[in-house]
């Protein structure tokens, strides 16, 4: 649920497509706490949104949403005023943003190199004496994100480089040991790990509560920590949470399909454990 010292503060007014809240607030040291969608609706980002969630994840990396329909799911975050992330591969990076994300997350990221190209694709080449990253995403002010065409120019291209969030997952045990490296990369404002896969690469199967995974994950939360970067973890309940929180992280996300899947288990009298 949201922190009710949330660092996001209040949405943008009506009317601009980007919300750019985001990566100021993964850049600061309050926590975030949102929620993985897979599901193509937005009734239920809008439901994210109305029960006090930070953020939603427009999940297409495991989910089914086509682009049109992730440009509808960032329009519901839009108008509830939900921080919208999708997570996706580097090939869709360039028409997520113009579809109108406020970041992206990028799964099996396992090398800073790997982290530096995903932070140029990023960015809009700057001009010539400009500070910063100088990215090579390519430009076009029809886009969504620009207000097709309302919002573009300069102004577009600034607002984009400077407020546009990168996310990237760590999820092997090669990562894990440049987790470090991979923080420290310029444009990477936060970084995640991913139990489940990092579990498999592990030789664990799904069983990423055994004591050996959640050493890495630990070694892989404190290192982004000590590199200045936020840190995040996929938390399924408040016990999980506060742990975490005490090896630095600050950015939780739980599973929508696996909070409604329990809601319907209770409902039919099956118990109804919190499974990922």
């Amino acid at each position: 649920m949201q922190a009710t010292s949330s660092p996001l503060g209040p949405a943008p007014a009506p009317g601009m497509p980007l919300d750019t809240r985001l990566r100021p607030a993964l850049r600061g040291t309050g926590s975030l706490h949102g929620l993985f969608c897979g599901l193509p609706s937005p009734a239920m980002v809008e439901m994210a949104a109305f029960a006090g969630f930070d953020f939603v994840v427009i999940d297409n990396e495991h989910g089914t949403a086509s682009i049109e329909t992730t440009e509808h799911l960032l329009r519901a975050a839009r108008a509830t005023g939900i921080v919208p992330i999708v997570r996706c591969f580097e090939a869709d990076i360039a028409r997520t943003l113009d579809a109108g994300a406020s970041g992206v997350k990028v799964p099996m990221v396992n090398t800073p190199e790997h982290a530096q190209r995903l932070a140029e694709r990023m960015r809009y080449p700057r001009p010539a004496g400009q500070p910063g990253l100088r990215g090579w995403r390519g430009s076009a002010f029809s886009t969504r994100a620009a207000g097709y065409g309302a919002f573009g120019g300069p102004a577009h291209t600034d607002r984009s480089n400077e407020s546009l969030a990168l996310i990237v997952m760590i999820e092997t045990p090669e990562a894990v040991e440049c987790a470090h490296e991979i923080a420290a990369v310029e444009g990477v404002d936060a970084v995640f790990i991913g139990p489940n896969d990092l579990s498999h690469t592990m030789g664990h199967e799904n069983r990423w509560q055994e004591a050996p995974v959640q050493r890495a994950i630990e070694r892989a939360v404190r290192a982004v920590a000590d590199a200045g970067k936020c840190a995040g973890v996929l938390t399924l309940d408040e016990e999980a949470r506060q742990r975490y929180a005490g090896w630095g992280a600050r950015y939780f996300a739980n599973v929508a399909s696996s909070l409604v899947m329990r809601a319907f288990e209770q409902a039919a009298g099956r118990g109804g454990a919190l499974r990922y």
